[in-house]
């Protein structure tokens, strides 16, 4: 779900020992299915140069996905003997994503200039494909032309700065209320490169159906899967962008866009009191202040999915141009070993994971890989001893019923500082919100992987989204 063009490569057993209870043996094919753009076996060795370069061609054509090979032998050996002299098949354009940019039909292109000079009240939603595509300029420059208000999925967070005056911030599930409120009052979406899923809609409620919208992706099929697209532009952003760019007129500033930046400033100050609290257990806002002080201009910023999604999305801004961010999706926790592969990738940017104790808990032992393979990360660990996330709902179950909800999401008070020293890791604990700078700065200039353990109050819930 997050189009991510990985490649997998597993190993089943040999054919001896199929279809008769080998052990750990389970077929392959249909767990792979549902998860992939393809998955396809390889049972000999003159079979892998063309199926390594389909798996490459599925993975970063069109919508990027991960593809799947699996190799006869659990370690492989369909590819090891016999040996064979064999071309290496290798494509340089689907080294990349986008490995094509499809351009959308100019017919498509004019009905959607035409639709967007029209409303009085449009917004743009900047999903994951805007990222993908680096279509981030286009964004901006298509904004700044109308003057138009812009939303942004997680995925799609970096697509412009926190500080640029037309963000209206994270809009969907893990959301700000006023991108929200934004979205909902809008007469015309237009979404780019954002597969309008349960998660940037609200479940569907942001905004409500049938409000007309512009949709642009390279998926054609996406085209008005969740909102009847009023046009339906099939192609790569940047592409369908810069195309739709030379169709449309300056339009000044109106009433819409002083209403949207209105929102926005009446959720800073709203938001304000916390961000400054001074108040212990810390509040996570405060929390979220300090990190965005702190994050370096080249930063890479890696989140945990659940409440670390949500804190992180809406309260840490990126200022920076080369700032990057990336959450974790799908199961809880490995936002940690999630940072320690961005690292990897990018071994000279500073990489700073922020995660919740319960999600820690999942893969802190990781904490010695990293030591030992010098991996050096920041991760900032959200400990209300809890959690949080389920803490709400589980104390609405136990109202007025016998038993105790903390005992189901609550834990034993535990030092991930204490922890990490003993991995030969720099572990940091923060008990006063003025400790928050100085101990996350005192990490990104160590010389090993630093933990900084943030002790917050378990009462400060994510916020609800806005729903109309």
């Amino acid at each position: 779900l997050g189009r991510a063009p990985v490649i997998a490569l597993t190993g089943r057993a040999a054919l001896q020992a199929q279809h008769r209870h080998a052990y750990q043996e389970v077929p392959h094919a249909p767990l792979f299915a549902a998860v992939t753009k393809s998955s396809v076996e390889v049972t000999a060795l003159e079979q892998l140069p063309r199926l390594l370069r389909q798996a490459f061609r599925d993975a970063t054509s069109g919508m990027p996905g991960p593809a799947h090979l699996d190799l006869l032998g659990h370690q492989a050996q369909a590819i090891e003997n016999p040996e064979a002299e064999l071309e290496l098949l290798v494509e340089p354009a689907h080294a990349r994503i986008p490995a094509y940019r499809p351009a959308p039909e100019i017919e498509a292109v004019r009905q959607a200039a035409a639709a967007l000079a029209r409303a009085e009240r449009p917004v743009i939603v900047a999903g994951g494909g805007v990222t993908t595509s680096s279509a981030g300029a286009e964004v901006v420059a298509l904004a700044e032309r109308l003057q138009i208000p812009v939303a942004t999925s997680l995925n799609g967070k970096e697509s412009l700065l926190e500080t640029h005056p037309l963000n209206v911030g994270l809009v969907g599930r893990y959301s700000r209320w006023c991108a929200n409120r934004v979205v909902s009052e809008a007469d015309l979406v237009c979404y780019i490169g954002s597969s309008t899923g349960e998660m940037v809609t609200n479940g569907w409620t942001v905004p409500c159906p049938g409000t007309p919208t512009i949709q642009i992706n390279i998926d054609p099929t996406e085209l008005g899967r969740s909102y009847p697209a009023a046009v339906g532009l099939g192609g790569d952003a940047k592409t369908a962008l810069q195309m739709l760019l030379r169709e449309l007129p300056a339009r000044s500033a109106s009433a819409w866009t002083a209403r949207a930046q209105q929102y926005v400033a009446d959720w800073r100050k709203e938001l304000e009191p916390f961000r400054t609290s001074d108040a212990t257990p810390i509040r996570p806002e405060r929390l979220c202040k300090e990190v965005t002080d702190c994050l370096p201009p080249n930063a890479i910023l890696v989140a945990d999915t659940g409440y670390s999604a949500i804190w992180s999305s809406t309260m840490i801004s990126l200022t920076h141009p080369d700032q990057r961010y990336l959450r974790c999706a799908g199961s809880l926790g490995w936002g940690f070993p999630g940072s320690l592969g961005a690292k990897c990738a990018c071994p000279d940017r500073p990489v700073v994971c922020l995660t919740g104790d319960g999600g820690f808990w999942y893969h802190l032992s990781e904490m010695e890989t990293a030591r030992r393979c010098g991996i050096h990360t920041v991760t900032v660990v959200n400990n209300n001893q809890a959690l949080g996330q389920c803490s709400g709902a589980l104390r609405k179950m136990y109202t007025n019923r016998p038993g105790r909800s903390e005992d189901l999401w609550s834990f034993s008070p535990v030092s991930f500082a204490r922890i990490a020293e003993e991995m030969g890791c720099l572990g940091i604990r923060v008990e006063r919100p003025d400790e928050i700078a100085p101990a996350i700065r005192r990490a990104l200039a160590a010389d090993r992987p630093a933990v900084v353990e943030v002790m917050t109050d378990v009462n400060c819930p994510a916020p609800e989204p806005w729903t109309p």
